[in-house]
């Protein structure tokens, strides 16, 4: 695969709403530092910069960030605002609220209800804008989300925010969000070596009622917040050999290849990586190599 000639509309397209996006997107959390939040080295903010006009000149359309990522340096919203700002009209940024950190890094009490304006607020301060494209509700483990969710429905009216998501959800909470008003997307976590039922479950609903499934840690598997896992399976590994991709390029293509509703949203603080991770939206598995990494996913705990 050549990398640097593959742009984002490579994969194809989905909306958010009435907001039309490649459905290779970029994740902002790692913009900040080696790692996310606090766990790395904070990063050279010039090659950051650098990371996102990258991704505007390779066809990203859709950018997903928060307040709370930040590291002891670097805060990737201010970053997006100095690289990007004023903002191309096609670009969609998300941002999620719900987690708080304090100012030194620490997670501390997650927002309640009449908190969620003030973290919509603080995100359109740092990123400049008017209003928010898209807002997860990120859920901290709460039983029902209902009240927060209103609390963001009544923003949502006011125009501060354009389209409502929710994260890390199970399918009884997107049918409570739903009761309050439109769900354009549902960001939890999937990947090729990261298994829930609920979250199938979310994959199926969310594929029939033609709603954006976004899933994150899709390249980091076991890594998460630490960074992309080092250790692949063989079968991820033969595949890579067979198109001559990398192994996170494989767990893209796989990823997007469980429906035309489901987006990428990879992050990287490296522009080689950028352009590899926006080139796996050409890869396409035969159905043969599909079998074998679904059946690899469904031993995944």
């Amino acid at each position: 695969m050549t990398s640097e000639t593959i742009t984002a509309d490579a994969a194809g397209t989905w909306t958010l709403g009435d907001l039309t996006v490649n459905r290779i997107g970029f994740g902002a959390m790692r913009l900040t530092g080696s790692a996310a939040f606090h766990l790395g080295t904070p990063s050279d903010r010039k090659r950051s910069i650098a990371v996102l006009h990258k991704a505007m000149d390779l066809g990203v359309n859709h950018i997903d960030t928060a307040a709370f990522y930040f590291s002891s340096l670097r805060s990737a919203n201010e970053i997006i605002n100095s690289a990007l700002s004023p903002y191309p009209d096609d670009l969609v940024i998300v941002a999620k609220v719900g987690p708080y950190r304090n100012y030194a890094g620490e997670w501390a009490t997650s927002a309640r209800p009449d908190d969620l304006r003030g973290h919509v607020e603080e995100n359109l301060r740092q990123l400049g804008r008017d209003h928010l494209d898209v807002v997860y509700l990120r859920r901290m483990g709460q039983d029902s989300i209902a009240e927060h969710f209103g609390a963001l429905a009544e923003l949502r009216e006011e125009g501060l925010i354009r389209h409502l998501g929710v994260s890390d959800v199970e399918p009884r909470h997107l049918a409570e969000a739903q009761a309050i008003a439109p769900v354009v997307s549902v960001q939890n976590r999937f990947g090729l070596d990261s298994r829930n039922p609920d979250t199938d479950e979310i994959l199926r609903i969310c594929g029939e009622q033609g709603i954006a499934f976004v899933p994150f840690f899709a390249i980091a598997g076991e890594g998460g917040s630490h960074g992309a896992t080092d250790g692949h399976d063989e079968e991820v590994l033969s595949v890579a050999r067979a198109h001559g991709a990398t192994p996170a390029q494989v767990r893209l293509a796989w990823t997007l290849a469980q429906g035309p509703h489901v987006l990428a949203i990879p992050g990287t603080g490296n522009p080689d990586h950028l352009a590899e991770n926006i080139a796996a939206g050409a890869l396409r598995l035969t159905d043969q190599e599909r079998d074998t990494l679904d059946s690899l996913h469904q031993k995944a705990g």
